[in-house]
């Protein structure tokens, strides 16, 4: 029940959905046991334009913005995350490269991402850097017109199957979290190698890789924003991906109840059925309701976002000018709060309702031939990534201490 989208993002929800129905849910048990990645699926997610949803006409895409990415996002979710995660992650590599990048980057990347030739991914965590995002090990030195990468990533999402990843790297240690910049590198660049392949909870289908890069030349050109501008890049890009993450977390809780609510119905016990005994029924009620406080949130955020974004990006297209600067134009206060919220709200709200559901389908919600335990190892993800739940109340919290300071 979303009763805020357009006709336009209901039909693309509706053909999101629809897909993940034809081509996702029939794969998604063999690939969750192989953790490997059906990469056939790319191309039928090409085929019906689900990369570049949001993207700027301009560059081959909708032009739907967040809101319309984040009603795809939520439709595919509800059958599979980890199949249909693609079309989120290339959304957070491209996100910075539509808010920093310059006109001739916008022209060089945008068109192959909107299209899904090429995914985009983005590169942030290090060993000894995971919520503390500035304690950075990764370098970029400057070398005449390039910059020389050494170190590694780990946990990037999509590892292996994208083709441009965003890559966070330290262009002058003694200045810390003012010396990391942004940078975008090819898959083929020489000195950039893909390391160990993870074995995880959930979302097992979708390919998450260590990176490494060892005198990894990328070109100046390459760089998003100026030298030291990493931690803008990546703090805003946040902002606005994090409302992905929570309509992801709002269709795995909704494709948990989808399920659960047709089991308990046909399922008898003492003669009648599972569904009927209010125990039962009052909590899939408190479940249902707390899905579409998540759902009404998200969106609420999203829309929010795109009131300025959208005219922010038909600005910088029109004048040759960066997002970010456009942006500054039309606000003044970032979404830092809000994204914080939904994604917080939405994440808890899919682990509690895949969990409980599994608690009220019984001994079938506990076995792998039934689909809810998948929904709830997967919702688990939306808990950590792109900064953990604990950070989300600190960004919160920070927010809102400092509104009440005077």
């Amino acid at each position: 029940m979303n009763f805020d989208l357009t006709e336009e993002q209901r039909a693309i929800a509706d053909l999101a959905y629809e897909f993940a129905q034809k081509k996702v849910k029939p794969l998604r048990f063999e690939y969750d046991e192989k953790e490997e990645y059906p990469v056939q699926v790319l191309e039928e997610m090409r085929k019906v334009d689900l990369f570049g949803l949001w993207l700027p006409e301009a560059y081959g895409g909708v032009g739907g913005g967040v809101a319309t990415l984040c009603a795809a996002i939520e439709q595919l979710a509800r059958v599979d995350a980890a199949i249909t995660m693609p079309v989120a992650t290339s959304a957070l590599g491209a996100m910075p490269i539509l808010l920093y990048a310059t006109d001739e980057q916008r022209s060089r990347w945008m068109p192959d991402i909107a299209s899904g030739r090429k995914l985009a991914a983005f590169a942030i965590t290090e060993p000894e850097a995971g919520s503390d995002a500035t304690a950075q090990k990764t370098t970029a030195k400057a070398d005449g017109d390039h910059y020389v990468i050494d170190g590694a990533k780990h946990y990037c999402s999509s590892g292996g199957i994208s083709d441009l990843y965003v890559v966070f790297a330290s262009t002058n240690p003694a200045k810390g979290a003012r010396g990391i910049t942004a940078f975008v590198v090819d898959k083929d660049t020489p000195g950039f190698t893909l390391g160990k392949k993870e074995k995880k909870l959930g979302i097992k289908a979708n390919p998450t890789y260590e990176l490494h890069f060892e005198g990894c030349r990328v070109p100046a050109a390459n760089r998003l924003g100026g030298e030291g501008f990493g931690l803008f890049v990546l703090q805003e890009t946040f902002d606005y991906s994090r409302p992905g993450v929570a309509a992801q977390a709002v269709g795995i809780a909704q494709g948990a109840i989808d399920e659960t609510v047709p089991y308990l119905r046909a399922r008898k016990q003492f003669g009648q059925s599972v569904a009927s005994f209010q125990a039962i029924s009052h909590r899939l009620a408190e479940l249902a309701a707390k899905v579409e406080a998540a759902r009404a949130l998200t969106y609420r955020v999203a829309r929010g976002m795109d009131s300025t974004l959208l005219p922010a990006v038909a600005a910088a297209v029109a004048n040759k000018t960066q997002v970010r600067q456009e942006l500054k134009k039309l606000q003044t206060a970032r979404w830092t709060k809000e994204s914080a919220m939904a994604k917080l709200f939405a994440s808890d709200t899919a682990f509690e309702t895949a969990q409980e559901c599994i608690n009220l389908c019984g001994g079938i919600g506990f076995m792998r031939d039934f689909p809810v335990e998948k929904f709830m190892r997967d919702a688990k993800v939306t808990q950590i990534y792109e900064g953990t739940n604990h950070i989300q109340k600190n960004e919160i919290a920070a927010h809102l201490i400092k509104e009440y300071a005077g």
